[in-house]
């Protein structure tokens, strides 16, 4: 194999590799094998036709689309240990020959990691906002506990009402017609939840079990049904149950039930430590990305749209998995929000390029000051994704290549850039009035 770079503009590169007939005639003959048992011929069983018969038919790159597939990928990766690139995205393959005698040529243009021309770092200006924990912060946080430990009885002696929880039948018709998708049998709904469109749970308000309800909406103009998209629709609905939440009295027992605590007033003051502890965090996280977004601001590079790209595929499946985490599926939750997946990935693109460009500037940051990541930092890093992988310490090690393990330092250093950055900014106090109509999340405290 032999391999050579091409510089392209906008921060991207293309590697030409050539692969030698030998290993490509290798991978033909694993995609030969991959679709033998497919093809049948007059006079052959399925699977037994000679392959010369098969390529003196349909040619001798009757398999070479299977054959490019299988090569390919392994010849990038082969090629990776022979150039010296920071690469930043997957390859986007471009076949380019195969020769006569059977050697493969392809392309493979990347995105590689842009040059960064870094502002002035030391001194940032970023906002401080004093944590501090009212009253009525701890009765919120008391509400979601009682709330987590709610009971749900059954209720048969009144109508629906808000923050009830039904189960229903449904069956959704468009133009007299049901369509697909539109049916469901014992669908517990939260009223309030707004889980279904327009205004379907409000209609069900003041029913009572046993009633059928006729639910009259329309679909959103955007929605990724285009069949159904704008469309009114009719759901025949019948309610089936009723259940509403029982929250537990606020007393000492509670405490004793939900903490370790013998009494409310001693979990009150647990509830006002552990909400210090995490907005001050919070605070400090807050700080560092403001000093992060100011720097960006002050600097300058050039951003594959490959890289992009790839950064909203990571983020996209990032969010399926939190999706999934909640027991929905991403495909109900496009129905439900009438979502599609191109509009969700246009929505993600600009959060994906800040984190692109946050972390361009950060690993500028480590190269300028010469940092080396903290050993103990990187061995709890490793623990912490040997663990997520269900694996040992020195099983996960072993799976990690040189590459695998230069990323995970470069993380722990760009964190580390990160923390130094807000340290050495210049931090001043924001007006009272600014301080008390912040996000909780985002106070901030001077260190």
């Amino acid at each position: 194999m032999s391999v050579t770079v091409e510089n392209l503009e906008g921060s991207k590169a293309k590697l030409n590799i050539t692969v030698d007939a030998e290993t490509f005639g290798k991978a033909r003959d694993a995609a030969f094998k991959k679709n033998k048992n497919k093809i049948s011929m007059p006079g052959f069983r399925k699977g037994k036709v000679p392959r010369k018969m098969i390529e003196r038919m349909y040619g001798k790159g009757a398999f070479d689309d299977d054959a490019v597939n299988i090569a390919a990928p392994d010849a990038y990766k082969e090629a990776l240990d022979e150039v010296d690139l920071e690469i930043i995205s997957n390859p986007r393959y471009d076949l380019v020959d195969i020769t006569d005698d059977g050697e493969f040529t392809f392309s493979a243009t990347i995105a590689v990691k842009p040059e960064v021309k870094l502002g002035e770092y030391i001194g940032l200006e970023v906002a401080a906002h004093k944590v501090t924990i009212l009253d009525s912060d701890i009765d919120a946080e008391l509400d979601r506990v009682r709330e987590q430990n709610a009971r749900m009885i059954e209720v048969t002696d009144r109508a629906v009402k808000d923050d009830d929880k039904v189960t229903i039948d449904f069956e959704g018709f468009v133009d007299g017609k049901a369509f697909d998708g539109g049916k469901g049998e014992d669908y517990d709904l939260l009223i309030g939840s707004h889980s279904f469109i327009d205004d379907f749970e409000e209609q069900l308000i003041g029913k009572n079990i046993g009633d059928d309800v006729d639910v009259n909406v329309t679909f959103p103009e955007e929605y990724h049904e285009e069949s159904l998209a704008g469309k009114p629709a009719l759901f025949k609905v019948k309610i089936k149950g009723i259940t509403e939440k029982e929250l537990p009295d606020l007393d000492d027992d509670f405490a004793e039930e939900v903490s370790e605590f013998d009494t409310l007033d001693e979990y009150k003051e647990d509830i006002r430590k552990s909400l210090t502890e995490r907005r001050e965090a919070a605070a400090k996280d807050a700080r560092e990305a403001e000093a992060v977004e100011k720097l960006v601001s002050l600097s300058t590079m050039e951003i594959a749209d490959e890289a992009i790209e790839d950064q909203c595929e990571e983020m996209a499946q990032e969010f399926a998995y939190r999706i999934q985490m909640q027991g929905l599926s991403p495909q109900q939750y496009m129905q439900m929000t009438g979502m599609t997946p191109q509009s969700l990935i246009a929505q993600m693109q600009p959060e994906a390029e800040k984190r692109l460009q946050a972390r361009f500037v950060l690993e500028a940051v480590v190269k300028a000051e010469g940092m080396e990541p903290d050993e103990e930092k990187v061995e709890e890093e490793i623990k912490r994704y040997a663990d997520m992988m269900g694996k040992s310490v020195e099983d996960y090690k072993k799976e990690m290549s040189d590459r695998d393990m230069k990323n995970l330092r470069m993380d722990v250093a760009v964190k580390d850039a990160a923390a130094f950055i807000a340290e050495k900014a210049d931090v001043y106090w924001k007006a009272d009035e600014d301080v008390e109509n912040s996000d909780d999340t985002e106070d901030k405290e001077e260190d």
